[in-house]
């Protein structure tokens, strides 16, 4: 063993800053994590170069007395918490006091800040973990970080970071996130000196949705709500219209702190199970409240990671609710005839962005130097205090910030399809909801049209024309059928003679061991034969017209993508939808009595628009929509 060394303060700092610290995201969501514990009301960031060479975060809370500048960069410094008893009532964003002193050991630190009651702000710079000054500076209320050349001093770290563009992109999720997080909080962010994204702060999570996302995405979202003695739950779940084919815009937050959880992303895909294809996943943005002392945020050093008293019981609830809401509505696919280019966001949000740009006093690119207007002076404030140049974020224009808020609220009203069709024609939306296309009152009024292609019925009601999947909707209406039965215990077999015999791989007989159960639940009567081969010596009783071993084959090839965290229950269902394999194929000639027996059974369904693996059992496109094709309207 080598010479054991007692290491320097410097060396520790570097090494704490390791875990806190990876990338200038890493900074920026520690720093606005405590402008949001400081009460602001508007952040501003802005980063250059990626946020590699400049970071600043504005905020206009609490900001820090003079005196207290010093201690809060010292290591396990923190204004949150007071013993070990308070880590289990956490509420605060923040609470390891290890950010600032890791921030300031890898960079080049300013900070600029003042509290209400104070004639005087403060200046501080902090490089490399070495105090550079301590000053008095004039400047508004609330606190700004400059941080410039992020690991100056760690160039082996610096390396491992990737380009500019990229590093940018992290930082913009991050405010994302604690956008999504805090509706009452207005966020700014600007990249290289452009505005790309402003929040209202008004409050209203849909608001901020389409603040970020843009008018598709707002427009096709469902309120959900839950809430019991343990836990409360809400936020927004997207339609299927808006699925994507990766993780991207799943968004928990637990206590209004965002999180990553395998878990509960599992728990919400399986509450869309049946509404979306495979390999596409949901669009949410769910909040979780817990009561003290039900949830463990003291698990990882960037709180990403939570640990909660009763995980099963989360995963249940989340499921449940989600599954519910998605019931609750009609989801037929809206289609054009000319897709629109997925766009970015709404139009408002330029008009917003002219709105908030026209400066109230002359903006400077260098935010070092600062210019306070009279305005913005406290009429306490002595008029013997000389004006000191101070660039003043926009943040804290407080009138405009309140005008800026009701304007773009009223605007996202008007802007939004869904809301502006209702408000124009006077219509009361939950009525409308209720006469959908498959409701009884409505089909009454449907014109059949006829068959295309052998597949497709085409369907006129209320000045839309639907398409119908004859296969998907048969598909879907076997499937809840088979679902009832097992609920029912009426399942029924129906023997094989001779038993079929099936040669199989080990690894598909192992396959077969592992989900026999299942099978058998729906009326599969299968033994082994010796070797490496079954014999199936029933089938279910509604699927006579199959192949036996095609279709046996078939559902076990696709037992391969179950998870081994599947409930037994899920592995039934999953099966059942399998076995509707036995449905109407397309290229089928069906009579218009075999397409009303059809959608008469659809009636009798809770989520009549999907087959059982996600796809649209039906489509429609408005007369709007066929006009606008025909020039009939330009």
């Amino acid at each position: 063993m080598g010479k054991i060394n007692l290491l320097s303060q410097e060396t520790i700092d570097k090494i704490a800053a390791g875990e806190v610290v990876e990338r200038p995201a890493s900074v920026a969501k520690e720093l606005i994590e405590n402008s949001i514990d400081a009460g602001a009301t508007a952040i501003s960031v802005e980063i250059k170069g990626g946020g590699i060479e400049y970071l600043r975060i504005t905020d206009n809370g609490s900001g820090i007395d003079k005196d207290q500048i010093q201690i809060a960069f010292l290591r396990h410094s923190t204004s949150k918490i007071e013993n070990a008893a308070d880590l289990a009532n956490v509420r605060s964003l923040g609470f390891r006091g290890e950010a600032l002193s890791s921030i300031s050991a890898v960079a080049k630190v300013e900070l600029i800040t003042k509290t209400k009651d104070s004639l005087l702000g403060a200046s501080y710079i902090i490089e490399g973990a070495k105090e550079v000054s301590l000053t008095d500076i004039g400047a508004p209320n609330g606190t700004t970080f400059i941080i410039r050349q992020l690991f100056f001093n760690t160039p082996a770290r610096k390396k491992f970071l990737k380009s500019e563009s990229t590093e940018g992109s992290f930082v913009f999720d991050v405010v994302e996130h604690l956008a999504l997080s805090h509706p009452e909080i207005s966020f700014k962010f600007l990249l290289n000196g452009k505005e790309k994204l402003m929040t209202s702060g008004n409050g209203v999570l849909s608001d901020t949705i389409y603040q970020i996302y843009g008018r598709q995405i707002a427009s096709n979202v469902l309120e959900i709500n839950y809430k019991d003695e343990r836990v409360s739950i809400n936020g927004f779940i997207g339609k299927s219209v808006i699925a994507r084919g990766n993780r991207a815009f799943e968004h928990f937050f637990v206590n209004n702190r965002y999180i990553k959880s395998n878990n509960l992303s599992r728990a919400c895909e399986e509450g869309y199970y049946g509404f979306l294809m495979g390999h596409q996943y949901p669009f949410f943005v769910i909040n979780i409240n817990f009561e003290d002392g039900a949830v463990d945020v003291n698990v990882h050093p960037t709180k990403q990671e939570v640990r909660f008293e009763d995980e099963a019981f989360i995963l249940e609830i989340l499921t449940k609710v989600i599954n519910d809401r998605l019931r609750k509505r009609e989801d037929v696919l809206e289609a054009h005839i000319d897709e629109p280019k997925a766009s970015a966001p709404a139009p408002v949000i330029e008009t917003y962005s002219e709105f908030v740009s026209k400066p109230a006093v002359e903006q400077e690119s260098d935010s070092s130097s600062y210019e306070v207007s009279n305005d913005s002076v406290s009429e306490k404030e002595p008029e013997i205090i000389p004006p000191v140049k101070v660039k003043l974020p926009e943040p804290f224009e407080r009138d405009r910030l309140e005008k800026i808020k009701a304007q773009v609220t009223s605007q996202i009203r008007q802007d939004t399809p869904y809301e502006k069709k209702f408000a124009e024609n006077n219509l009361d939306k939950t009525k409308y909801e209720q006469i959908s296309f498959l409701k009884q009152e409505a089909v009454k009024e449907h014109k059949i049209i006829g068959q295309v292609f052998d597949t497709y019925w085409i369907i006129e009601y209320d000045k839309n024309m639907y398409i119908i999947d004859q296969h998907a909707a048969h598909e879907k209406v076997l499937f809840e059928k088979t679902m009832a039965r097992l609920k029912n215990n009426e399942m029924t077999s129906q023997m094989v003679s001779p038993p079929v015999i099936i040669s199989l791989s080990p690894q598909d007989v192992l396959l077969f061991e592992n989900y026999h159960e299942a099978f058998e639940k729906l009326g599969f009567r299968v033994e082994s034969f010796g070797g490496n081969e079954l014999a199936i010596n029933g089938v279910p009783g509604n699927l006579l017209n199959l192949d036996p071993k095609t279709f046996f084959l078939e559902i076990l090839s696709d037992c391969e993508s179950f998870k081994a965290s599947d409930s037994f229950d899920m592995i039934v269902e999953r099966v059942a939808s399998m076995s509707c394999k036995a449905a109407v194929k397309g290229n089928n000639k069906l009579s218009i009595p075999e397409i009303k027996t059809l959608i008469d059974d659809l009636l009798k369904l809770d989520n009549p628009y999907h087959c059982p693996h996600g796809r649209p059992t039906m489509i429609s496109f408005s007369e709007y929509e066929l006009a606008k094709k025909f020039k009939r309207i330009v």
